[in-house]
Protein backbone atom coordinates (compact mmCIF):
# COMPACT_ATOMS: atom_id res chain seq x y z
CA UNK A 1 0.00 0.00 0.00
CA UNK A 2 2.67 2.08 1.17
CA UNK A 3 4.46 1.83 -2.48
CA UNK A 4 1.30 2.44 -4.24
CA UNK A 5 1.16 5.37 -2.55
CA UNK A 6 4.87 6.40 -3.45
CA UNK A 7 4.36 5.45 -6.75
CA UNK A 8 1.47 7.84 -7.42
CA UNK A 9 3.22 10.55 -5.39
CA UNK A 10 5.94 9.95 -8.28
CA UNK A 11 4.02 9.99 -10.86
CA UNK A 12 1.93 13.29 -9.60
CA UNK A 13 5.34 14.83 -9.26
CA UNK A 14 6.90 13.82 -12.41
CA UNK A 15 3.43 14.81 -14.56
CA UNK A 16 3.48 18.02 -12.59
CA UNK A 17 7.52 18.62 -13.66
CA UNK A 18 6.71 17.64 -16.88
CA UNK A 19 3.66 19.81 -17.78
CA UNK A 20 6.04 22.75 -15.69
CA UNK A 21 8.82 22.03 -18.38
CA UNK A 22 6.52 21.12 -21.23
CA UNK A 23 5.09 25.07 -20.53
CA UNK A 24 8.94 26.34 -20.44
CA UNK A 25 9.12 24.71 -23.46
CA UNK A 26 6.62 26.29 -25.11
CA UNK A 27 7.01 29.73 -23.87
CA UNK A 28 10.56 30.91 -23.03
CA UNK A 29 11.99 29.39 -27.25
CA UNK A 30 9.26 31.90 -28.11
CA UNK A 31 10.64 34.98 -26.19
CA UNK A 32 13.77 34.07 -27.00
CA UNK A 33 13.21 34.05 -30.91
CA UNK A 34 10.91 36.78 -30.76
CA UNK A 35 13.96 38.64 -29.45
CA UNK A 36 16.80 36.94 -31.69
CA UNK A 37 14.71 38.22 -35.09
CA UNK A 38 15.04 41.77 -33.57
CA UNK A 39 18.40 40.84 -33.20
CA UNK A 40 18.52 40.36 -36.87
CA UNK A 41 16.16 43.15 -37.92
CA UNK A 42 18.47 45.63 -36.10
CA UNK A 43 22.05 44.29 -38.26
CA UNK A 44 22.89 42.54 -35.35
CA UNK A 45 24.10 45.64 -33.21
CA UNK A 46 27.47 44.96 -31.14
CA UNK A 47 25.02 45.47 -27.43
CA UNK A 48 22.74 42.37 -28.78
CA UNK A 49 25.94 40.12 -28.99
CA UNK A 50 24.85 38.17 -25.78
CA UNK A 51 22.44 36.84 -27.87
CA UNK A 52 24.62 34.91 -29.25
CA UNK A 53 25.99 32.61 -26.17
CA UNK A 54 23.12 32.59 -23.44
CA UNK A 55 19.43 31.45 -23.60
CA UNK A 56 18.33 32.84 -19.65
CA UNK A 57 17.58 36.24 -21.49
CA UNK A 58 15.88 37.53 -18.73
CA UNK A 59 19.27 37.22 -16.69
CA UNK A 60 21.32 39.15 -18.75
CA UNK A 61 23.55 41.70 -16.69
CA UNK A 62 21.59 45.12 -17.12
CA UNK A 63 24.32 47.89 -18.86
CA UNK A 64 23.46 51.25 -19.95
CA UNK A 65 23.40 49.96 -23.95
CA UNK A 66 20.89 46.91 -23.16
CA UNK A 67 18.69 45.92 -19.97
CA UNK A 68 16.03 43.05 -20.22
CA UNK A 69 13.52 43.02 -16.99
CA UNK A 70 10.98 39.56 -16.95
CA UNK A 71 8.25 39.60 -14.51
CA UNK A 72 6.81 35.67 -14.19
CA UNK A 73 9.12 34.79 -17.49
CA UNK A 74 7.78 36.92 -19.19
CA UNK A 75 9.53 39.86 -20.87
CA UNK A 76 7.97 43.19 -19.67
CA UNK A 77 10.99 45.96 -20.21
CA UNK A 78 13.03 45.70 -23.77
CA UNK A 79 16.19 48.99 -23.71
CA UNK A 80 18.63 49.16 -26.72
CA UNK A 81 20.32 51.84 -26.91
CA UNK A 82 23.35 52.10 -29.93
CA UNK A 83 26.10 53.88 -30.81
CA UNK A 84 26.52 55.60 -27.29
CA UNK A 85 23.44 57.64 -27.75
CA UNK A 86 23.98 59.64 -30.55
CA UNK A 87 23.01 59.40 -33.76
CA UNK A 88 24.11 56.75 -35.86
CA UNK A 89 23.96 55.66 -39.45
CA UNK A 90 20.66 54.62 -40.82
CA UNK A 91 19.90 50.57 -40.79
CA UNK A 92 20.77 49.45 -44.45
CA UNK A 93 18.18 49.74 -47.38
CA UNK A 94 16.85 46.17 -46.74
CA UNK A 95 15.68 46.76 -43.31
CA UNK A 96 11.74 46.54 -42.34
CA UNK A 97 10.42 48.36 -39.74
CA UNK A 98 7.15 46.55 -39.97
CA UNK A 99 8.70 42.95 -39.47
CA UNK A 100 10.71 44.88 -36.56
CA UNK A 101 7.46 45.87 -34.88
CA UNK A 102 6.23 42.36 -36.03
CA UNK A 103 8.61 40.50 -33.70
CA UNK A 104 8.23 43.85 -31.11
CA UNK A 105 4.34 42.80 -30.68
CA UNK A 106 4.52 39.35 -29.95
CA UNK A 107 6.70 40.30 -26.74
CA UNK A 108 2.09 41.01 -25.75
CA UNK A 109 3.46 41.72 -21.68
CA UNK A 110 5.85 44.74 -22.92
CA UNK A 111 5.36 48.01 -20.90
CA UNK A 112 8.28 49.59 -21.66
CA UNK A 113 10.39 49.66 -25.27
CA UNK A 114 13.19 52.02 -25.34
CA UNK A 115 15.12 51.78 -28.48
CA UNK A 116 17.25 54.40 -29.05
CA UNK A 117 19.93 55.47 -31.90
CA UNK A 118 19.84 52.54 -33.74
CA UNK A 119 19.10 53.76 -36.81
CA UNK A 120 15.69 52.96 -37.47
CA UNK A 121 13.83 54.51 -40.66
CA UNK A 122 10.35 54.48 -41.86
CA UNK A 123 7.02 54.87 -40.88
CA UNK A 124 6.22 53.75 -37.55
CA UNK A 125 3.99 50.84 -38.31
CA UNK A 126 -0.20 50.04 -37.13
CA UNK A 127 1.17 47.33 -35.19
CA UNK A 128 2.54 49.65 -32.55
CA UNK A 129 -1.17 49.58 -31.56
CA UNK A 130 -0.63 45.67 -30.28
CA UNK A 131 1.55 46.81 -27.59
CA UNK A 132 -1.72 47.37 -25.04
CA UNK A 133 0.68 46.93 -21.77
CA UNK A 134 2.63 49.59 -22.99
CA UNK A 135 3.37 52.09 -20.34
CA UNK A 136 6.36 53.84 -21.56
CA UNK A 137 7.60 54.47 -24.95
CA UNK A 138 10.93 56.11 -26.06
CA UNK A 139 11.93 55.91 -29.95
CA UNK A 140 14.30 59.31 -29.81
CA UNK A 141 17.29 59.81 -32.17
CA UNK A 142 16.16 57.37 -35.23
CA UNK A 143 15.17 58.54 -38.98
CA UNK A 144 11.40 57.63 -38.55
CA UNK A 145 9.19 59.70 -40.58
CA UNK A 146 5.71 60.16 -41.55
CA UNK A 147 2.80 61.23 -39.83
CA UNK A 148 2.30 59.98 -35.33
CA UNK A 149 0.12 56.85 -36.36
CA UNK A 150 -3.33 57.06 -35.12
CA UNK A 151 -2.69 53.12 -33.55
CA UNK A 152 -0.75 54.84 -30.88
CA UNK A 153 -3.92 56.10 -29.15
CA UNK A 154 -4.68 52.28 -28.20
CA UNK A 155 -2.23 52.17 -25.79
CA UNK A 156 -4.86 52.99 -23.04
CA UNK A 157 -2.03 52.13 -20.55
CA UNK A 158 0.65 55.00 -21.95
CA UNK A 159 2.24 57.35 -19.17
CA UNK A 160 5.51 58.12 -21.21
CA UNK A 161 5.76 58.99 -25.07
CA UNK A 162 9.47 60.33 -26.17
CA UNK A 163 9.48 60.44 -30.13
CA UNK A 164 12.36 63.23 -29.96
CA UNK A 165 14.92 63.63 -32.50
CA UNK A 166 13.11 62.26 -35.51
CA UNK A 167 11.30 62.73 -38.92
CA UNK A 168 7.94 62.76 -37.96
CA UNK A 169 5.77 65.56 -40.11
CA UNK A 170 2.61 66.46 -40.00
CA UNK A 171 0.07 67.62 -36.56
CA UNK A 172 0.31 67.05 -33.06
CA UNK A 173 -2.97 64.85 -33.06
CA UNK A 174 -5.55 65.70 -31.25
CA UNK A 175 -5.63 62.35 -29.61
CA UNK A 176 -2.80 63.04 -27.45
CA UNK A 177 -4.84 64.01 -24.55
CA UNK A 178 -6.79 60.85 -24.42
CA UNK A 179 -4.75 58.98 -22.30
CA UNK A 180 -5.50 59.30 -18.52
CA UNK A 181 -2.12 58.51 -17.16
CA UNK A 182 0.40 60.48 -19.54
CA UNK A 183 2.96 62.15 -17.92
CA UNK A 184 5.77 62.83 -20.14
CA UNK A 185 4.83 63.76 -23.99
CA UNK A 186 8.25 64.65 -25.66
CA UNK A 187 7.91 64.95 -29.88
CA UNK A 188 11.05 67.85 -29.73
CA UNK A 189 13.36 68.26 -32.55
CA UNK A 190 10.81 66.61 -35.64
CA UNK A 191 9.48 68.63 -38.55
CA UNK A 192 5.78 68.87 -37.03
CA UNK A 193 3.78 71.57 -37.97
CA UNK A 194 0.78 73.14 -37.15
CA UNK A 195 -1.24 74.33 -33.84
CA UNK A 196 -0.97 72.76 -30.35
CA UNK A 197 -3.84 70.94 -29.91
CA UNK A 198 -6.86 72.56 -27.36
CA UNK A 199 -7.20 69.04 -25.77
CA UNK A 200 -3.93 69.21 -24.37
CA UNK A 201 -5.49 71.68 -21.57
CA UNK A 202 -7.44 68.72 -20.23
CA UNK A 203 -3.91 66.16 -19.94
CA UNK A 204 -3.93 66.65 -15.38
CA UNK A 205 -1.39 64.31 -15.27
CA UNK A 206 0.93 65.83 -17.67
CA UNK A 207 4.45 66.61 -16.08
CA UNK A 208 6.67 67.16 -18.99
CA UNK A 209 5.43 68.85 -22.36
CA UNK A 210 8.28 69.16 -24.72
CA UNK A 211 7.82 70.23 -28.04
CA UNK A 212 10.86 71.94 -28.96
CA UNK A 213 12.76 72.39 -32.79
CA UNK A 214 9.44 72.07 -34.75
CA UNK A 215 7.32 74.32 -36.76
CA UNK A 216 4.23 74.50 -34.21
CA UNK A 217 2.98 78.04 -34.65
CA UNK A 218 -0.44 80.30 -32.97
CA UNK A 219 -1.29 80.58 -29.69
CA UNK A 220 -1.26 78.33 -26.65
CA UNK A 221 -4.22 76.60 -24.99
CA UNK A 222 -4.62 77.58 -21.53
CA UNK A 223 -2.28 75.12 -19.51
CA UNK A 224 -3.57 76.62 -16.15
CA UNK A 225 -5.50 73.40 -14.96
CA UNK A 226 -2.17 71.58 -15.48
CA UNK A 227 -1.72 71.74 -11.79
CA UNK A 228 1.28 68.66 -12.12
CA UNK A 229 3.23 70.17 -15.12
CA UNK A 230 7.10 70.75 -13.86
CA UNK A 231 8.50 71.52 -17.69
CA UNK A 232 7.64 73.67 -20.35
CA UNK A 233 10.22 73.36 -23.37
CA UNK A 234 8.60 74.98 -26.27
CA UNK A 235 11.85 76.49 -27.77
CA UNK A 236 12.48 77.16 -31.51
CA UNK A 237 9.22 77.65 -32.99
CA UNK A 238 6.65 79.74 -33.87
CA UNK A 239 4.31 80.22 -30.92
CA UNK A 240 2.80 83.64 -29.87
CA UNK A 241 1.81 86.30 -29.31
CA UNK A 242 0.48 85.91 -25.82
CA UNK A 243 2.48 84.64 -22.92
CA UNK A 244 1.78 81.36 -22.10
CA UNK A 245 -0.93 80.70 -19.12
CA UNK A 246 0.70 78.79 -16.63
CA UNK A 247 0.09 76.70 -13.28
CA UNK A 248 1.78 78.50 -10.28
CA UNK A 249 4.04 75.08 -9.51
CA UNK A 250 5.83 75.19 -13.09
CA UNK A 251 9.71 74.02 -12.38
CA UNK A 252 10.78 74.59 -16.21
CA UNK A 253 9.95 77.15 -18.70
CA UNK A 254 11.95 77.37 -22.17
CA UNK A 255 9.85 79.50 -25.06
CA UNK A 256 13.35 80.66 -26.42
CA UNK A 257 13.05 81.57 -29.93
CA UNK A 258 9.15 81.58 -30.81
CA UNK A 259 6.55 85.26 -31.37
CA UNK A 260 5.71 85.62 -28.22
CA UNK A 261 4.98 89.98 -28.07
CA UNK A 262 3.24 90.53 -25.04
CA UNK A 263 4.31 91.21 -21.64
CA UNK A 264 5.15 89.24 -19.17
CA UNK A 265 2.94 88.82 -16.70
CA UNK A 266 3.34 89.57 -12.84
CA UNK A 267 2.22 85.92 -11.84
CA UNK A 268 5.31 84.88 -12.26
CA UNK A 269 6.08 86.24 -9.40
CA UNK A 270 4.64 83.71 -7.38
CA UNK A 271 6.18 81.03 -9.02
CA UNK A 272 7.78 80.00 -5.98
CA UNK A 273 8.96 76.55 -7.44
CA UNK A 274 10.63 78.08 -10.93
CA UNK A 275 13.95 77.25 -11.35
CA UNK A 276 14.99 77.76 -15.10
CA UNK A 277 13.24 81.04 -17.16
CA UNK A 278 14.57 81.08 -20.82
CA UNK A 279 11.84 83.65 -22.66
CA UNK A 280 14.61 85.02 -24.92
CA UNK A 281 14.74 85.73 -28.51
CA UNK A 282 11.15 86.83 -28.83
CA UNK A 283 9.29 90.38 -29.01
CA UNK A 284 8.19 90.46 -25.57
CA UNK A 285 7.45 94.46 -23.86
CA UNK A 286 6.66 96.18 -20.70
CA UNK A 287 8.09 95.98 -17.44
CA UNK A 288 10.70 93.02 -16.87
CA UNK A 289 9.46 91.87 -13.26
CA UNK A 290 13.23 91.94 -11.49
CA UNK A 291 11.42 90.66 -8.39
CA UNK A 292 12.01 87.07 -10.54
CA UNK A 293 16.00 87.70 -9.16
CA UNK A 294 15.05 86.85 -5.94
CA UNK A 295 12.73 83.42 -6.35
CA UNK A 296 13.14 80.77 -3.81
CA UNK A 297 13.88 78.69 -6.34
CA UNK A 298 15.48 80.39 -9.44
CA UNK A 299 18.86 79.39 -10.74
CA UNK A 300 19.05 80.19 -14.46
CA UNK A 301 16.70 83.69 -16.49
CA UNK A 302 17.39 84.51 -19.94
CA UNK A 303 15.63 87.17 -21.15
CA UNK A 304 17.98 88.45 -23.98
CA UNK A 305 16.87 89.28 -26.84
CA UNK A 306 13.52 91.33 -26.32
CA UNK A 307 12.03 94.76 -25.68
CA UNK A 308 11.75 94.70 -22.04
CA UNK A 309 11.39 97.78 -20.28
CA UNK A 310 12.27 98.45 -16.59
CA UNK A 311 14.91 100.07 -13.89
CA UNK A 312 17.20 98.39 -12.28
CA UNK A 313 18.44 99.50 -8.64
CA UNK A 314 21.78 98.32 -7.17
CA UNK A 315 20.87 96.70 -4.03
CA UNK A 316 17.90 94.58 -5.69
CA UNK A 317 18.24 91.31 -3.84
CA UNK A 318 18.74 87.75 -5.59
CA UNK A 319 18.81 84.30 -4.84
CA UNK A 320 22.31 83.11 -4.20
CA UNK A 321 21.82 79.87 -6.21
CA UNK A 322 21.36 81.78 -9.34
CA UNK A 323 24.36 80.52 -12.22
CA UNK A 324 23.38 82.04 -15.17
CA UNK A 325 21.68 85.86 -15.83
CA UNK A 326 21.34 86.73 -19.46
CA UNK A 327 19.80 90.14 -19.81
CA UNK A 328 20.86 91.38 -23.17
CA UNK A 329 19.56 93.40 -25.96
CA UNK A 330 16.72 94.61 -23.91
CA UNK A 331 15.83 98.26 -22.74
CA UNK A 332 17.00 98.01 -19.25
CA UNK A 333 18.00 101.03 -17.09
CA UNK A 334 19.14 101.82 -13.87
CA UNK A 335 22.41 100.16 -12.53
CA UNK A 336 23.45 96.27 -12.31
CA UNK A 337 22.09 94.85 -9.21
CA UNK A 338 25.27 93.83 -6.61
CA UNK A 339 24.04 90.67 -5.56
CA UNK A 340 24.43 89.81 -9.35
CA UNK A 341 28.00 90.86 -9.13
CA UNK A 342 28.52 89.00 -5.87
CA UNK A 343 26.48 85.64 -6.59
CA UNK A 344 27.07 84.69 -9.58
CA UNK A 345 30.02 83.44 -11.32
CA UNK A 346 32.20 85.44 -13.76
CA UNK A 347 31.25 85.14 -17.18
CA UNK A 348 27.83 83.95 -16.04
CA UNK A 349 26.01 87.45 -15.99
CA UNK A 350 25.47 88.94 -19.27
CA UNK A 351 24.16 93.19 -19.81
CA UNK A 352 25.19 94.29 -22.97
CA UNK A 353 22.53 96.06 -25.48
CA UNK A 354 20.60 97.57 -22.69
CA UNK A 355 21.10 101.64 -21.11
CA UNK A 356 22.72 100.30 -17.90
CA UNK A 357 24.68 103.46 -15.87
CA UNK A 358 28.25 103.43 -15.01
CA UNK A 359 28.66 99.82 -17.15
CA UNK A 360 31.41 99.05 -19.36
CA UNK A 361 31.03 97.58 -22.72
CA UNK A 362 27.94 98.36 -25.27
CA UNK A 363 25.41 100.31 -23.17
CA UNK A 364 23.26 102.71 -25.01
CA UNK A 365 22.37 106.12 -24.12
CA UNK A 366 19.41 106.68 -21.44
CA UNK A 367 17.67 108.52 -24.52
CA UNK A 368 17.58 105.46 -26.44
CA UNK A 369 15.79 103.41 -24.02
CA UNK A 370 13.43 105.47 -23.12
CA UNK A 371 12.46 106.58 -27.18
CA UNK A 372 12.43 102.51 -28.06
CA UNK A 373 10.18 101.91 -24.99
CA UNK A 374 7.84 105.03 -26.13
CA UNK A 375 7.67 103.49 -29.63
CA UNK A 376 7.16 99.80 -28.40
CA UNK A 377 3.92 101.27 -25.59
CA UNK A 378 2.30 102.54 -29.00
CA UNK A 379 2.86 99.53 -31.49
CA UNK A 380 0.96 96.94 -29.64
CA UNK A 381 -2.53 98.18 -28.28
CA UNK A 382 -2.33 101.55 -30.14
CA UNK A 383 -1.06 100.89 -33.58
CA UNK A 384 -4.20 97.64 -33.62
CA UNK A 385 -6.67 99.93 -32.62
CA UNK A 386 -5.72 102.50 -35.41
CA UNK A 387 -5.87 99.49 -37.75
CA UNK A 388 -9.23 98.47 -36.73
CA UNK A 389 -10.21 101.88 -36.78
CA UNK A 390 -8.67 102.46 -40.55
CA UNK A 391 -10.77 99.34 -41.45
CA UNK A 392 -13.57 100.47 -40.31
CA UNK A 393 -13.16 104.14 -42.05
CA UNK A 394 -12.55 102.27 -45.36
CA UNK A 395 -15.22 99.48 -44.92
CA UNK A 396 -17.58 102.58 -44.71
CA UNK A 397 -16.07 104.40 -47.33
CA UNK A 398 -16.57 101.16 -49.56
CA UNK A 399 -20.33 100.96 -48.20
CA UNK A 400 -20.47 104.22 -48.89
CA UNK A 401 -19.25 104.46 -52.21
CA UNK A 402 -21.42 101.41 -53.52
CA UNK A 403 -24.17 103.17 -52.38
CA UNK A 404 -23.71 106.60 -53.83
CA UNK A 405 -22.90 104.80 -57.25
CA UNK A 406 -26.02 103.03 -57.34
CA UNK A 407 -28.29 106.02 -56.57
CA UNK A 408 -25.74 107.37 -59.39
CA UNK A 409 -26.86 104.07 -62.28
CA UNK A 410 -30.60 104.61 -61.02
CA UNK A 411 -30.73 107.98 -61.76
CA UNK A 412 -28.54 107.49 -65.43
CA UNK A 413 -31.33 104.56 -66.06
CA UNK A 414 -34.72 106.75 -65.40
CA UNK A 415 -33.23 109.51 -67.00
CA UNK A 416 -32.27 107.39 -70.30
CA UNK A 417 -36.09 105.30 -69.73
CA UNK A 418 -37.38 108.60 -69.73
CA UNK A 419 -36.10 110.23 -73.10
CA UNK A 420 -36.82 106.76 -74.67
CA UNK A 421 -40.41 107.81 -74.01
CA UNK A 422 -40.25 110.99 -75.48
CA UNK A 423 -38.30 110.13 -78.34
CA UNK A 424 -40.90 107.26 -79.25
CA UNK A 425 -43.38 110.15 -79.44
CA UNK A 426 -41.55 111.87 -81.95
CA UNK A 427 -40.52 111.14 -85.35
CA UNK A 428 -37.66 107.76 -86.20
CA UNK A 429 -34.83 110.35 -86.89
CA UNK A 430 -35.71 112.56 -83.92
CA UNK A 431 -35.75 109.11 -81.55
CA UNK A 432 -32.19 107.77 -82.92
CA UNK A 433 -30.29 111.41 -82.17
CA UNK A 434 -32.06 111.19 -78.64
CA UNK A 435 -30.56 107.31 -78.06
CA UNK A 436 -27.46 108.38 -78.90
CA UNK A 437 -26.72 111.69 -76.98
CA UNK A 438 -28.20 109.25 -74.08
CA UNK A 439 -25.49 106.75 -74.62
CA UNK A 440 -23.12 109.44 -74.63
CA UNK A 441 -23.88 111.23 -71.48
CA UNK A 442 -24.28 107.94 -69.55
CA UNK A 443 -21.05 106.82 -70.45
CA UNK A 444 -19.66 110.29 -69.24
CA UNK A 445 -21.61 110.23 -65.84
CA UNK A 446 -19.76 106.70 -65.53
CA UNK A 447 -16.51 107.85 -65.86
CA UNK A 448 -17.29 111.44 -63.65
CA UNK A 449 -18.13 108.49 -61.21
Amino acid sequence: MANLVLMHTSLLFLSTLFHCVHLSDQFQPFQYNALKQIQQFLNYPSVLTIFDNTWDFCNVEPSPFLTIVCYEDNVTQLHITGNNGVFPPSLPRNFSIDALFSSISSLSNLKVLSLVSLGLWGPLPATIGKLSSMEILNLSSNYINGFIPLELSYLNNLQTLVLDHNKFTGQIPHWVSSFNDLAVLSLKNNSLFGSLPSSISSSENLRVLAMADNHLFGEIPSLQNLTNLQILDLKNNYFGPSFPALHHKVVTVDIRNNSFKSSVPNELNSYFQLEKLDISVNELIGPFPPSLFSLPSINYIDISGNKLTGKLLQNMSCNAHLVLVNLSSNLLTGELPACLRENVEEGAVSYDGNCLSGEEGNQKPLSFCHNEALAVEVSPQKLRHKERKAMAVLASSLVGGIVGLAVIVGLILWVFQRRNRRAAMKGPSTRLITEKLSTVNTVKLLSDA
